[in-house]
């Protein structure tokens, strides 16, 4: 069945509680493994929001500073169960991380190197990698429909990995292409719906 017409399915706060604390012990990959693991169970697999709302949520977290990931759990908790349900994902989303580096660090003061685990965590990056990249093509083939999506897209990769533009200048100018952009394309619309339609002449009755 197509996503866009599949019924979201509101999950129970009990449900809701235990994927979050979930999500705290695998998000591995930084802000955008995380995002990624957020996109395909919420949106793919448990259907608990749209994709549209997802992506809507992910464009004003990148625009607010701090990380970005955690803003969108807690987000995404606020839209499911209120306010309850936000402080629930932002709490759980870093509780787990803190009681693992705080073991880890324990482990590693009384221990000392830890070849194995760091074995684990070179093993987890390609895995990662490879989440982030799929999650990555599926928002962009519903996220760029139109040749300037495109052309937006590619030149803030450049920005961004070539030129080292700072994040905000690249946001601020996308705003600029997209509110030039939509002003060039309405203007044409208005002069064809202020054309008065030609009138037709009745034919009389012979």
């Amino acid at each position: 069945m197509n996503q866009s017409i599949t019924p979201i399915a509101k999950p129970t706060f009990a449900e809701a509680v235990r994927f979050w604390l979930k999500l705290g012990f695998i998000s591995f990959g930084g802000p955008a493994g995380q995002i990624a693991i957020m996109h395909t169970v919420l949106v793919e697999e448990k259907r608990w929001i749209s994709d549209a709302k997802f992506l809507h949520a992910l464009n004003y977290c990148m625009l607010l500073p701090g990380p970005e990931a955690q803003q969108l759990a807690t987000y995404i908790g606020w839209l499911l169960h209120g306010t309850r349900g936000g402080l629930v994902a932002g709490i759980l989303f870093v509780l787990p991380s803190v009681f693992i580096l705080l073991a880890l660090s324990l482990f590693y003061v009384t221990i000392g190197t830890l070849p194995a685990l760091q074995g684990v965590f070179l093993g987890l990056k390609p895995a990662v990698v490879a989440i982030i990249v799929l999650v990555m093509v599926k928002i962009g083939q519903k996220s760029l429909l139109s040749p300037l999506h495109y052309v937006v897209a590619a030149a803030s990769f450049v920005g961004i990995f070539c030129l080292n533009v700072p994040f905000p200048l690249l946001i601020i100018g996308a705003g600029v292409i997209a509110l030039l952009a939509r002003s060039f394309f309405r203007r044409p619309l208005r002069r064809l719906r202020a054309k008065p339609e030609p009138r037709r002449r009745r034919k009389g009755i012979s």
